[in-house]
């Protein structure tokens, strides 16, 4: 089936939360790309983590412990995390400041080492983010999920969108939209899925002018319960 335009898609949107201005005001949008440049190393290796604990886990409860992970990983500060020894990464699993999950505390260092690389080869890892082109944005998820630690699934584009890079996410929303329309049939993080809805989203982004970001927004809000 063919993707509606981005036309149908904001005018249904707008109807269902009071007309055009109301609308605009909930269309957050992403930081340009230099400001995305910017952000250290350490921010995003704390937004990837605070995202992992997330996953599958109460999102308040590891609000509420933050500042006790950002004091017992030493504010991630990469370099010191490349110097932990495998003792010391399990003393700090069984710290009851934070959430006591081994597995999880180890993707830390193993995503401060991905960083690092990303380091060495490119420059900057912000730098390396706010490049990436938003066009084939799922092939950035991808590559989370190759490179990184349980950076896979929904985890990896969230960390994107908290720290301000451009993207769309495949929230229950947005995945029932592209469902019904019939315009992708097999699970949902399958490669080919994944094109298949760049392809619909750089379609609308073309039309449109505006970012990937206000682009998910406008398809979550014109379908299920998103009524004022």
């Amino acid at each position: 089936m063919k993707a509606e335009s981005f036309d149908t898609i904001y005018q249904r949107a707008a109807e269902r939360k009071g007309g055009e201005s109301s609308l605009e005001h909930l269309l957050d949008k992403p930081l340009d790309n230099k400001l995305l440049s910017k952000i250290p190393d350490h921010r995003y290796l704390s937004e990837f983590t605070k995202k992992i604990f997330q996953s599958g886990f109460v999102w308040r409860v590891v609000e509420n412990k933050w500042e006790n992970f950002e004091r017992v990983f030493f504010d991630f500060d990469i370099k010191k995390l490349l110097m932990m020894p495998p003792d010391m990464i399990e003393r700090k699993a069984s710290d009851p400041d934070i959430i006591r999950n081994l597995r999880k505390v180890k993707s830390i260092q193993n995503n401060a080492l991905f960083i690092d690389d990303i380091n060495k080869a490119e420059g900057s890892f912000g730098e390396w983010i706010a490049k990436w082109p938003e066009d084939s944005i799922v092939e950035l998820w991808l590559l989370l999920k190759k490179r990184g630690d349980r950076l896979g699934g929904n985890t990896g584009p969230y960390s994107l969108r908290t720290l301000g890079k451009d993207t769309f996410l495949l929230t229950r929303d947005v995945e029932a939209y592209f469902r019904n329309h019939k315009l992708i049939d097999g699970g949902l993080t399958a490669k080919r899925t994944l094109h298949q809805i760049q392809d619909v989203f750089n379609q609308w982004r073309a039309e449109s002018d505006r970012s990937l970001q206000e682009l998910s927004l406008l398809v979550a809000y014109g379908i299920g319960d998103n009524r004022v």
